[in-house]
């Protein structure tokens, strides 16, 4: 026989094991609330600063602006030299980004944006989100456009009077356009999902 002391021991144990399962059981379907009063939902102009993705293939998301081929030099001369050198043929802290078309498919691969990359947008994207390396994302939409018209017509991939925009960029056609395979694995495949994702 249990002494009284052992019986209510019992008895508030089984007590909230029953009310922490259900604590858990009404956690599972309601959404949790920060208990701090920290957060909120975010809204879609909350994203559209950070949401700077370029689609390469058509350009899609390229931003309103141009540049032509004399601005991009002038900008590169002012921004870019000191670590890529003049006329992008390599600096104090990279190597050249002229030259190399053709070379991917042999054993002496040259990179560079003309001889690597198979779509011309991928170059402002990467211009904008890394360049310059100490205030990346400081350049202005139109001063990405004309680096990139610079630096394609370096690689002798557009003429010197080329001014690019959302609808000439995704119109160059790059040496290597055909030179990669598509990733159809089923885990390559990103969907956004904002409720309800499995």
């Amino acid at each position: 026989m249990r002494s009284r002391a052992e019986v209510v021991g019992l008895v508030t144990a089984a007590a909230l094991a029953v009310g922490g399962c259900a604590q858990m059981q009404h956690t599972a379907s309601t959404p949790a609330k920060p208990a701090a009063g920290y957060g909120k939902p975010i809204s879609e102009a909350d994203i559209a600063p950070w949401n700077i993705d370029i689609r390469t293939p058509d350009g899609s998301g390229l931003p309103p602006g141009s540049g032509s081929v004399a601005q991009g030099k002038a900008i590169y001369d002012a921004k870019c030299t000191a670590c890529h050198g003049a006329d992008a043929k390599g600096g104090a802290v990279y190597g050249t980004m002229v030259g190399g078309v053709g070379s991917f498919t042999t054993n002496a691969r040259v990179l560079t944006p003309g001889s690597m990359y198979p779509y011309a947008p991928i170059l402002f994207d990467y211009i904008r989100r890394t360049m310059p390396m100490d205030r990346p994302l400081s350049l202005t939409a139109n001063e990405t456009y004309a680096l990139s018209a610079y630096l394609l017509n370096l690689n002798g991939l557009v003429p010197a009077n080329a001014v690019m925009d959302a609808k000439t960029l995704p119109a160059v056609q790059m040496p290597n356009r055909n030179g990669f395979i598509v990733d159809d694995r089923p885990d390559a495949k990103a969907v956004r999902c904002m409720t309800g994702c499995k």
